[in-house]
């Protein structure tokens, strides 16, 4: 699927990758969170700390892609069934991250080094929920927004001002390309109807009317 055709115009996901560590009667849990953007780069991420704890008994994993997260997996890697990569899995996936559950393109891998006592099923899935959910809290995380590109052509002599009073209302821009002829400003915003609807009343009164937009691309950055 596209990405800048899905009706989810912002999600959630970590501004860095990170490592937590807790420890369970002994066993040792290590989870790692990784930013990704496809199973590929998940399932490479999982084979690299398979090497790195080559002497762990387990590396459970889960992930989430995509916008809408659509791509949903978790594996228990040896553990009993459902008690490892479903609670990881859960546990990215009902994380409020203050913009709802909008948790995505995250994998979590939790190394596990058997401490001599058993957990049990029940002590297996809060173990593995709270190895996630801890990494999770002490992890940076960030807004990632779809943004519209608009062009907006402008006389070389008017160009400087509108681009000092766009950013002056908070509005994002890109570089602008000077012409012979005229200057092309490039305006970035929320890929939202509001947002254009916006974007076109505060260039109608800047320019009084003068001035023309044209819509472009669009593309996903952090905020």
């Amino acid at each position: 699927m596209n990405t800048n055709d899905s009706a989810a115009t912002s999600y959630t996901t970590l501004r860095v990758d990170a490592v937590h560590e807790i420890e369970i009667k002994r066993s040792r849990f290590i989870t790692y969170l990784y930013r990704v953007q496809t199973e590929a780069e998940a399932r490479a991420h999982i084979a690299a700390l398979r090497k790195t704890h080559f002497d762990a008994r387990h590396h459970c994993s889960a992930f989430i892609l995509g916008p809408e997260r659509m791509t949903q997996r978790s594996n228990d890697d040896g553990e009993p069934s459902g008690t490892a990569g479903l609670p990881m899995l859960e546990a990215l996936a009902k994380r409020d991250t203050g913009s709802g559950t909008d948790l995505s393109d995250i994998l979590a891998v939790t190394v596990r080094y058997f401490g001599g006592i058993k957990l049990g099923a029940g002590g297996l899935v809060r173990a593995y929920s709270d190895s996630v959910s801890q990494a999770l809290a002490h992890a940076s995380l960030c807004t990632v927004q779809r943004l519209r590109i608009f062009e907006l052509s402008a006389d070389h002599g008017w160009a400087a001002r509108w681009e000092n009073e766009l950013r002056s209302a908070g509005y994002q821009l890109g570089d602008t390309h000077w012409g012979d002829a005229h200057a092309v400003l490039s305006i970035g915003i929320n890929d939202e109807p509001a947002a254009t609807e916006e974007l076109h009343t505060f260039i109608a009164t800047l320019t009084s009317g003068a001035g023309l937009l044209r819509a472009g691309h669009t593309t996903w950055l952090d905020s």
